[in-house]
């Protein structure tokens, strides 16, 4: 009796398993004939933005439906009811930590003359363009391995931010054309690419020829790479005179409850909650408010205030520039990071 238990139980175990399997390998070919039968909706607006049917007809053959790019997109965290806020401190440590700060200084240091050259065109502070090149790819030490054109047209196909996707698509098409090959256009599963990690059509607009050679090539040259990021700042509006922002002391007593938001910014308006109004330079000195080794910046320059870690822990005093590196990332911690780790590479 016990071995008629032990064979009924491997068998329902079988069964159960055979019907999964035969379940979701229903379902893959379910997705991958949705898949096809979207293709020629994308044909049709490839076509209709002005990319060549040469080009179309070369890469939609070759396209499958990628089940692990739409895993990873419905595996995003986002939790819009949450209020609490995790502390800075931790995230600090991992993306400000040592080995990143070395390999920056000698990125810097082997870029010199290129940083340089950028930073007086453009005004975009030398270490500002490490640091974010720094952030996204480790200094391009992993750029991403998914297949841009198979990735972009199965979150396109998925459904749930097609008007974005399918845009990228085409706009990665429109990168082939610019004479850059199709094995080169790797990058993450939602489609940022190269050492900056830009978009597609973020390339298309802002990708700069750093090296002379009449092309912008964000996969392949350092040059490149940091003009590019450079051109994206000052698309943003980044601006020569200030500083992205400085640590600083926060006295004890300090009336925060005077210094609140009452803005509501319509981009991030969660990452923007978190900081205080604005305030000149000399009014938040006049507060009580001290550097934390560093001068102050010109009286008239504007900043908020942040306190990631909360009241007793390191604040930051954030400017406008501040601002354009959220346009990058737009998340506190990023931005923080990115503005700490160019400190430190400076140094």
């Amino acid at each position: 009796m016990k071995v008629f238990n032990i064979t009924a139980r491997f068998l329902r175990l079988a069964v159960a398993s055979l019907v999964g399997c035969t379940v979701a390998g229903a379902a893959a070919a379910q997705d991958e004939t949705g898949f096809q039968a979207y293709l020629p909706e994308l044909r049709a607006q490839a076509l209709r933005e002005g990319v060549r049917p040469s080009t179309i007809d070369a890469v939609l053959p070759t396209l499958t439906y990628s089940a692990r790019v739409v895993e990873l997109d419905r595996a995003q965290p986002g939790n819009p009811q949450s209020t609490t806020s995790p502390p800075f401190a931790p995230y600090k440590a991992r993306h400000v930590d040592a080995a990143r700060i070395s390999r920056g200084r000698s990125a810097y240091a082997a870029n010199r003359s290129k940083l340089a050259q950028v930073e007086a065109e453009t005004g975009v502070p030398e270490s500002i363009m490490v640091a974010i090149w720094g952030h996204e790819t480790n200094y391009g030490s992993y750029t991403g391995n998914f297949d841009l054109l198979r990735s972009l047209a199965t979150l396109a196909y998925e459904g749930r931010r097609r008007s974005l996707f399918a845009g990228e698509f085409v706009a990665t098409l429109k990168i082939m054309e610019r004479g850059i090959p199709r094995e080169t256009l790797k990058g993450s599963w939602a489609g940022a690419t190269g050492n900056p990690q830009f978009l597609p059509s973020m390339y298309l607009r802002l990708g700069k020829d750093g090296d002379g050679d009449g092309r912008a090539d964000i996969w392949n040259s350092q040059a490149d790479t940091l003009a590019s990021i450079a051109n994206y700042f000052v698309n943003a509006g980044w601006r020569p005179t200030q500083p992205w922002g400085l640590a600083v002391s926060v006295p004890s007593g300090f009336d925060r409850s005077g210094q609140r938001n009452r803005l509501v910014s319509p981009r991030c308006p969660r990452v923007f909650e978190r900081h205080s109004g604005w305030r000149t330079m000399a009014e938040w000195r006049a507060l009580g408010i001290v550097p934390q080794g560093r001068a102050w910046p010109a009286d008239d320059v504007l900043a908020t205030l942040m306190e990631p870690d909360g009241p007793g822990q390191t604040g930051y005093l954030l400017t406008g520039n501040y601002r354009v590196i959220l346009d990058y990332n737009c998340s506190n911690f990023y931005a923080l990071s990115v503005g700490l780790l160019a400190d430190a590479v400076e140094q």
